[in-house]
């Protein structure tokens, strides 16, 4: 038996054809392996860009609402200076001088503590005759009204606080409800 009987087709082969087809598969191979890493590649860009808007998100958040439970305190603050001046008598033309000078000084410094608030970020408003938000209001009673459709603010015992969009305080409120049917 010579040399050339004992091998198989493939080894007959012509040495170009068995070159030829070893590259084909390693080229294949390959194309399979960047595809994979190009597939791997994109999926941790995709990854790092979800982090970095997570990350700015999770910054942003923290600058606007790092001074949420010191708002709180302040807001408690301004409303009770507004019970204090809503509690001074009426004014009346025949009040001593000095009581109409404490409620104007006492209005100014309201509206300059409203003010410094409102610069940073810190709203009030007043939710009478809105209409009722749970988001905003919490109902503190209800009361029969012909005059208001059902479900209006009556009556607003504390404003509705919000820092930067977000609720501080709700504003307590009383809701109407339609009058009873006889």
């Amino acid at each position: 038996m010579t040399e050339n009987e004992n091998m198989t087709p493939e080894d007959q082969a012509p040495p170009d054809e068995k070159l030829l087809e070893a590259p084909d598969e390693r080229i294949t191979r390959l194309e399979q392996e960047l595809q994979e890493m190009r597939d791997k590649w994109l999926r941790a860009e995709a990854e790092m860009a979800n982090l970095r808007a997570r990350t700015k998100r999770d910054v942003e958040d923290a600058r606007l609402y790092a001074v949420q439970k010191f708002a709180k305190d302040v807001v408690e603050a301004a409303e009770n200076l507004k019970r204090g001046i809503d509690s001074l008598p009426k004014k009346d033309e025949d009040e001593p001088e000095l009581v109409t000078k404490l409620r104007d000084g006492f209005e100014g410094i309201e509206r300059a503590f409203v003010g410094m608030l409102e610069r940073n970020g810190i709203t009030r408003t007043d939710p009478t005759g809105a209409a009722f938000d749970a988001n905003l209001h919490q109902a503190m009673a209800e009361q029969e009204s012909a005059d208001h459709p059902a479900g209006t603010v009556l009556q607003a015992w504390s404003q509705t606080w919000q820092l930067n969009g977000r609720l501080l305080r709700p504003a307590m409120v009383v809701v109407s409800k339609a009058p009873a049917q006889n």
